[in-house]
């Protein structure tokens, strides 16, 4: 880490890109994303509330993966981005959009650094709010239009004297505003239970789950295929291999490294697994390991160890150099 703040990341064109992070950094220097739980009525739809600043004033084009576990709503101004999605190609910039969860890592180039604000949407949010199933937006991103929402409204939220946590606040206090004038239901409960499954032991059988809550496997499969948009093995697959995966991007708590290696049969099947997601093996992930790849695997696990109560929202996680700002707590109107 520079004296003046800034971190080094590998995931650009440059043999050394620096980065200035106004919202945390790992302990060896990786941007972070300020992510908490959502602001107080928020809960029953979105999962967790993130912001990231990080600055790049060298113009370089930066490569870097995206893969999610949950669909969001992003803002992202000040920085031209193209995401890889299931449509091709999509040029994105000072715009809001859905975008969907993802079956496999996509590659994206940015110019000018991370400048993102948005909202981590429990399974099913999306159709519970605005009527559009999970399903439908795999591998996808799409304009706020498709909910019938100008973009406007969420982009112009932004302001250059806004503060990262003030940014994000306006977010959420958007969407209580629209919960309160339209209504909405609460996802599927099922849902919420099979993903706190997934986090706490990926390897636990479906009939086991599906013993414990009382139903057949007719229902979860077609529950989860609308709030995930994939059958619950392949959403079991993908949580095995996104945990290993923040092990290597060290985001991960130290004590569960022996379980996430043992959740395989046997090496050939985590490489297989890995490669089947990132295409490439865990090795030469680790030499080629991405900043924003880093920051998105962080917010993960930060939710997934809150809700299995083994760190507390306030706590300093076990992979960050400090805690955040002050602005960190300020989550209540």
């Amino acid at each position: 880490m520079a004296h003046d703040g800034s971190v080094n990341v590998g995931d650009s064109t440059s043999s050394e890109t620096v980065f200035q992070s106004e919202t945390g950094v790992t302990r060896d220097g990786v941007p972070l994303a300020l992510n908490r739980p959502p602001a107080e009525g928020l809960e029953p739809w979105v999962a967790r509330s993130m912001v990231a600043f990080a600055y790049d004033r060298t113009n370089v084009t930066h490569f870097g993966t995206l893969c999610n576990d949950a669909a969001y709503l992003r803002s992202a101004v000040g920085v031209d981005w193209m995401v890889g999605t299931g449509d091709g190609p999509l040029n994105i910039r000072d715009q809001t959009f859905l975008c969907g969860q993802h079956s496999k890592s996509w590659g994206l180039e940015y110019v000018g650094g991370i400048k993102v604000a948005g909202l981590m949407l429990r399974p099913g949010a999306l159709h519970a709010l605005w009527g559009v199933p999970d399903a439908e937006l795999v591998d996808r991103i799409r304009p706020m239009e498709i909910a019938g929402i100008a973009d406007r409204d969420l982009t112009g939220l932004y302001n250059l004297d806004l503060e990262p946590n003030e940014w994000l606040t306006a977010i959420e206090e958007w969407l209580l505003i629209y919960i309160a004038e339209h209504g909405a239901r609460k996802p599927e409960e099922l849902s919420q239970c099979f993903e706190l499954q997934a986090f706490a032991d990926p390897n636990r059988s479906l009939a086991d789950f599906t013993d414990a809550h009382g139903i057949s496997m007719r229902t979860l499969q077609r529950i989860v295929k609308r709030d995930f948009g994939q059958t619950p093995k392949q959403v079991m697959r993908r949580a095995r291999v996104l945990d290993f995966a923040a092990r290597l991007c060290g985001v991960a708590d130290q004590e569960e490294e022996d379980e996430f290696i043992l959740r395989f049969f046997d090496q050939a099947h985590q490489i297989h697994e890995f490669q089947a997601f990132f295409g490439m093996a865990p090795r030469e992930f680790t030499r080629n390991r991405q900043g924003l790849l880093t920051l998105s695997l962080e917010i993960r696990q930060a939710r997934r160890l809150e809700l299995l109560e083994r760190i507390s929202p306030e706590s300093v996680r076990p992979w960050m150099r400090e805690p955040f700002k002050p602005a960190f707590n300020q989550t209540k109107n």
